[in-house]
């Protein structure tokens, strides 16, 4: 038997605000016959090729330690480097930075909430080495 991952799920305490900092990082959409609103306590991103995509659950309790499971991101058309800078100012934070001088490793982030998740080098970066 197989199963498909169809959402990630992330417990949050404004899913509406994190929904719109993960559309920006992700480029995943809200669905536009159900949108995602300020006052929901859910939020929904959809992945445009349809795989997997992403749910935000408004929960009382906030984080209080160490992501078990997170996301790897590999950017598409830029490099590493650009895309910490871009999801930097898009209001994530710096965790800790793992490049070293031969152009290996990755940078770790959270988001507004503080969910940690690495951002690691391109194909083409991968590929060039």
């Amino acid at each position: 038997m197989t199963v498909r991952i169809r959402h990630i799920t992330v417990d949050c305490a404004k899913c509406y605000d994190l929904s719109l900092f993960w559309a920006a990082v992700t480029g995943f959409r809200e669905d536009p016959d159900d949108p995602n609103l300020p006052e929901h306590t859910e939020a929904a991103l959809n992945a445009p090729d349809g795989s997997t995509g992403m749910l935000f659950v408004q929960v009382p309790e906030g984080k209080t330690g160490k992501n078990r499971i997170h996301l790897d991101l590999q950017p598409t058309d830029v490099s590493r480097d650009e895309e910490v800078q871009r999801i930097l100012g898009l209001g994530a934070t710096l965790v800790a930075d793992f490049r070293k001088d031969d152009g290996t490793g990755w940078v770790t982030l959270a988001d507004p909430e503080g969910n940690e998740f690495c951002v690691e080098r391109s194909a083409a970066e991968r590929a060039a080495a």
